[in-house]
Parts: structure tokens; sequence; C-alpha cells
């Protein structure tokens, strides 16, 4: 159904697209300006300057997170005993856990069982009916042996900086171990402690196969997002109201 006002008004001009020739010109001239200037020593030097100052602005929120995760980073054994865990969504293969999010779960339930957490927090995407990452994540930790009232569902966990801000904001969380892969957990780390929580980040061992480098890869441009997120001090997509599930839940019997 068109919604009103989405017509075109009376008298507008049309639009008219660039011709493929036109095109070819444009870009046949852009091209030969570049190789002219870069035929010349400044040209040259203008292109060298350009691009280190491109790298240095592509690993300056990168190399942040990692210095403020320093020393906060380590494996299941060593992860102090806290009493909230937050697990981070990692994708949906048919409705179920990818490998990736699983081997999360797994940290997740082997920290509970051994008594280092009290509660799980599973924070991810239901922005869709048809998708819903924190009830899988629910569903596969009870699979695993962790009693369904100690495991909290956070909805509109969208991205990493909105999963850290809801936690403290919504969740009321102020100290949690936080657990994701490797390439990822430095970024979770330092987003969380941005937010206030003061965090420790199991990063989970994985194979360096195509998903892990590709995962590498995406964490410099997820990276400069996270840092302008919060350095602007972004609010999440969905706030809401506080909710009271992770208290109740420290509450309750183990």
């Amino acid at each position: 159904m068109r919604m009103p006002g989405a017509g075109r008004a009376a008298g507008a001009v049309r639009a008219v697209p660039a011709r493929p020739a036109a095109v070819r010109r444009r870009l046949g001239a852009l091209w030969s300006w570049t190789r002219r200037t870069l035929r010349t020593r400044r040209g040259q030097r203008r292109a060298v300057q350009t691009l280190m100052l491109g790298c240095v602005l592509t690993l300056l929120p990168s190399t942040w997170m990692h210095a403020a995760a320093a020393g906060r980073v380590g494996d299941v054994a060593g992860a102090p005993k806290t009493p909230v865990a937050v697990v981070f969504g990692a994708g949906l293969w048919k409705g179920e856990p990818s490998p990736y999010l699983a081997h999360r779960l797994d940290s997740a339930a082997e920290l509970y069982r051994s008594g280092q957490v009290e509660v799980l927090l599973v924070t991810g995407d239901n922005s869709r009916v048809e998708y819903d990452e924190p009830d899988a994540m629910r569903r596969y930790l009870t699979e695993h042996g962790v009693p369904d009232r100690r495991i909290v569902s956070d909805y509109a966990g969208f991205d990493t900086w909105d999963s850290c801000v809801r936690a403290k904001k919504i969740f009321g969380v102020d100290r949690a171990v936080l657990i994701s892969q490797g390439f990822h957990i430095r970024r979770a780390v330092a987003l969380c402690e941005k937010a206030g929580i003061d965090s420790y980040g199991v990063g989970v061992a994985e194979p360096h196969d195509a998903t892990w480098y590709f995962g590498g890869v995406r964490e410099l441009l997820a990276s400069g997002k996270g840092a302008s997120d919060a350095m602007l001090g972004r609010d999440p997509k969905f706030l809401g109201e506080r909710e009271d599930g992770v208290r109740k839940a420290l509450a309750g019997p183990r």
C-alpha cells in the first residue's frame, strides 16, 4: 500500500540517470588525472601520506580497545568469580546456535557448573519473529545442564555496544565475565568498561579457519563503529524500562 505523500510531487523534475558513456568518460578522466598525479614526486608523496593516514585512522579504534582490555582477557580457568556472565549472540543456523555461538555457550555452561558465575545473561537479536537468538541460546544452555531460572534473556542486543549499555542500564549489571571469540572479546571488554561494567573477557579458542580470519578483518570496521558509539554515548536502539531479571535470578536458589 502506498503511504500518503509517497508519490512524486506534481511538476517535479524526473531525474535522468547518467548514461553509461558519460560515466565511462568521467571514470576515464579520473584515472588519467590519478596517473598524471602519481608521476610527480609531490603526487607520490601525497599518495603515501594519504595511505598512511588512512591506515592510522583505521587501526586507531582497535588499538584503543586492545589497550582498554589489557590484563582483562583470559580463558575459562582464569576467569574471576563473578555474579554474572554475559554471552553475546553470534548467529543462528536453522534456528539453532551457530558453531561459534555454541562454543561461547559451552564456555558459559562450564563457568556456571564450576561455580565461577551464578547467572548467565544471554544477549542477542530478536528483531524478527522468525529469528530469536536469546531463546535459542537459553534452550542450548538448559540442554547442557544450566537451570532455566539462572538464565536471563536480553532480546535487544543488536550489537556489542547495545548489549553492554543494556546490561548496565536495564539489567543492573555492575561486574561481569564476558564470553566471546578471541577476535571480538577485547572490543566487548572495552565497550562494557566504557558502559560502566567492571569486565573480564573469556576469549573462546577457535581454529584459525576462513571464518576466524573473516571475523578478524570485520573487527577493524566494527571497532570504528564501536569506538564512535562509546565516545558519543549513543543510546541503544531499544532501551525501555529497567528489568529485575538478573536480581531475581541471583536471589533465587542455584
